[in-house]
């Protein structure tokens, strides 16, 4: 069986009878669209834990995860992480002070620090432990 119709059969034995799959194996992610208006409010929730069983199901022998979106959930957050980011950056060049982002996971403050990158003015640090790591951008002094 392969991974479109795993993850079609995944969703199946949860319920859900209308779901679409776009599996994309040189990027490594996995597009989902489940048609349920209940579920749909409940992707926040489910998204993390959801990926982790696709990932451990789908384990193969290279040991790379895929990415699993869903209802496009992940790349809208992604998208307004990045405008969140040039917000920031935009900000602290205004005030030339600190910016503080609010506590994000791994992978989004990931997202901010390849954005910034990209601006030899600012830098961007994490700080802070656990759910409540977060980004700092600052200007860069003399720049």
């Amino acid at each position: 069986m392969d991974t479109e119709e795993y993850i079609k059969k995944f969703f199946a034995l949860m319920g859900f009878d209308r779901v679409e799959v776009n599996v994309d194996e040189d990027l490594r992610k996995i597009s989902v669209v489940v048609d349920d208006e209940f579920f749909r409010s409940q992707i926040p929730t489910v998204l993390q834990p959801l990926e982790h069983l696709l990932n451990l199901a789908l384990e193969r022998d290279d040991n790379h995860s895929y990415i699993i979106d869903i209802n496009y959930y992940r790349r809208e957050r992604e998208r307004l992480i990045v405008e969140l980011a040039k917000a920031g950056a935009k900000k602290a060049k205004m005030s030339k002070g600190e910016v503080a982002l609010p506590p994000m996971n791994s992978y989004e403050r990931r997202l901010v620090h390849m954005e910034i990158a990209s601006n030899p003015d600012l830098k961007t640090e994490s700080v802070g432990v656990g759910k409540e790591r977060h980004i700092v951008i600052t200007p860069i002094a003399g720049a």
